[in-house]
């Protein structure tokens, strides 16, 4: 059952209730404008009465006295402080924008002063895209952002370890390895009601924080029962330094799994990889075709994408087109590799002899027309990936888990198939002529998509995680600078501006300060004026007697 079929049978279930209660939510939120207009009135009336009881002209007056006696030193200590306070808010507002990619004080009113208003939040699920048949959908939440493993993820012994010992950086965050965990836990410990004390060793291994805690609870294992193939897998993923050496582990491991699908699965599709990165990539291509031909209902752990990958290696162009004829369909899901792997098909069989220049002047062939629309749809599908093919970004090492679509999928991609991009020739020149093109096609602000459902919103809070603080994340649709910011900005230079003229100028700030006064308060002393000449004196003389 669907969010929006849930909503409706709650809001039918009580319609009265909900209904009194929207009624009253709209009046307070139509009568508050009114009520701040009267209280402003009558907090102006009040003084005009009580300006003469009070004395509050004589106030005024020894105020003014007040603030003429003092010096020029003490404007110029106000403006100051005044400016170093604002800049402090600013620095804080820059840095919170930069790690959060949201202002804190908009943040606060919005959660905490706009219910009180009446306002409704804007990351409700009011926010529509239409869908394939054009009906309003909710758009996806935080929630709804799903977290794919990385098909392709490297090992974290024989190379994510290899490059923490180099740069002394973790390039795995805490949120991805626990993933990975979990995922661990999920697929080799199976039914959990009747564990063997070494299943029940490995399960807390894979929860251990520590990588040497779960390196000798994998041991601790392997003396129980010398045929637990689940502790030969971990060693394999975190002892072991090289790829051979993972190898070696992962055939002891593959001799011992008995009939354990998933087991089978994981062990056969890492000796594919471990095959790949030793050169052997006739051989890995082999025993991916062989285990997707084994194991036909296990699209979800998309190994063609491995498939796809060292077809690619091998320049077998023909084999990746039928790979991408049976897995590149309107009903199943996309992902960057086979958004991109299409583009640069048809990229590669028109750019060895493109030209922008040519182009310009003769207009587009249909191959080359079709190459742009490849390459247009690629980049709507995922508009991150071409800043890392084209190296306009540093590129890290992919993490463990990837989000569709986001920041986490284009450096994953570019790890593996910027070599592919470059092999093609004239292929990442036509990317960078055309690339930019898409966002012309893509409806702004984004609530409808071209090709693809509209950008989902909550991946740069996804990427976030998934990604290490090293890495400056990227962020589609840009966001533009909050309000909050500016204003700081802005009040921070004026105030320092002042601070600066007032020390230099003293004689001349005050001038211009009782000039910006007068005229500030003219309108004040008109109004009351005609105010006095309107009404008779006698109502007033009853007013303060009152």
């Amino acid at each position: 059952m669907n969010i929006r079929r849930i909503m409706e049978d709650n809001t039918g279930s009580n319609p009265q209730s909900v209904g009194l209660t929207e009624k009253l939510k709209s009046w307070l939120s139509w009568s508050w404008t009114y009520v701040c207009f009267i209280w402003l009135t009558m907090v102006l009336v009040m003084i005009y009465v009580l300006w003469s009881p009070l004395k509050l002209q004589e106030s005024l007056t020894s105020a003014s006295v007040f603030l003429n006696t003092l010096t020029p030193k003490f404007y110029v200590a106000l403006t100051g402080t005044s400016s170093l306070i604002s800049g402090l808010i600013l620095i804080f507002e820059w840095w919170y924008f930069r790690k959060y990619g949201t202002s804190f004080i908009e943040q606060v009113s919005v959660s905490h002063l706009r219910p009180l208003l009446g306002g409704v939040e804007s990351s409700s699920t009011t926010g529509l895209f239409s869908s394939v048949n054009g009906d309003a959908e909710p758009r996806p939440s935080v929630s709804e952002c799903k977290v794919w493993r990385n098909p392709l993820n490297l090992f974290r012994g024989a190379e994510y370890n290899r490059y923490t010992w180099v740069t002394g950086k973790e390039p795995l965050t805490y949120y991805d390895m626990n993933l990975s965990a979990q995922d661990h836990q999920t697929f080799f410990t199976g039914d959990t009601q009747q564990l063997k004390p070494e299943d029940a060793v490995m399960q807390k291994a894979w929860r251990e924080r520590n990588p040497q805690a779960r390196i000798r609870a994998a041991y601790q294992a392997i003396e129980l029962n010398h045929d637990c193939a689940a502790a030969y897998v971990l060693l394999a993923e975190e002892e072991a330094t090289t790829i051979t050496e993972a190898e070696r582990l992962f055939k002891k491991a593959l001799t011992i799994a008995g009939k354990d699908i998933n087991l089978l699965v994981y062990i056969k599709r890492r000796l594919a990889m471990c095959a790949r990165k030793l050169g052997r990539i006739k051989e890995a291509v082999k025993m991916m075709r062989d285990l997707m031909k084994e194991f036909p209902l296990l699209g979800m752990l998309n190994i063609h994408e491995n498939l796809l990958e060292a077809l690619l290696e091998l320049q077998a162009y023909a084999d990746v087109q039928a790979v991408l004829a049976k897995y590149d369909d309107i009903s199943l899901p996309k992902s960057a590799t086979i958004c991109y792997t299409s583009a640069l098909l048809k990229a590669r069989a028109v750019s060895d002899k493109f030209s922008p220049e040519a182009a310009s002047r003769r207009g587009l062939s249909t191959a080359e027309m079709n190459a742009v629309e490849a390459i247009h749809r690629a980049v709507e599908f995922n508009p991150h990936v071409p800043k890392y093919l084209l190296e306009m970004k540093s590129l890290i090492l992919p993490p463990e888990h990837i989000l569709k679509r986001g920041d986490s999928e284009a450096v994953a991609y570019a790890f593996f198939h910027l070599q592919h991009w470059k092999r093609a020739e004239g292929a990442l020149n036509l990317l960078h002529c055309t690339w930019e093109g898409t966002f012309r096609i893509i409806p702004y602000p984004l609530e409808k998509g071209h090709l693809f459902y509209p950008y989902p919103g909550c991946t740069e809070t996804a990427d976030r995680e998934l990604l290490p603080a090293f890495h400056e994340v990227s962020v589609y649709p840009k966001k533009e600078l909050p309000f909050f910011i500016l204003f700081t900005a802005g009040l921070c230079s004026f105030t320092a501006i002042l601070a600066m003229l007032t020390h230099q100028f003293p004689d001349l700030m005050g001038v211009f300060a009782k000039a910006f006064f007068s005229t500030l308060f003219a309108p004040l002393g008109f109004f009351a004026d005609k105010m006095e000449s309107f009404l008779p004196s006698s109502f007033w003389h009853q007013l303060t007697r009152i």
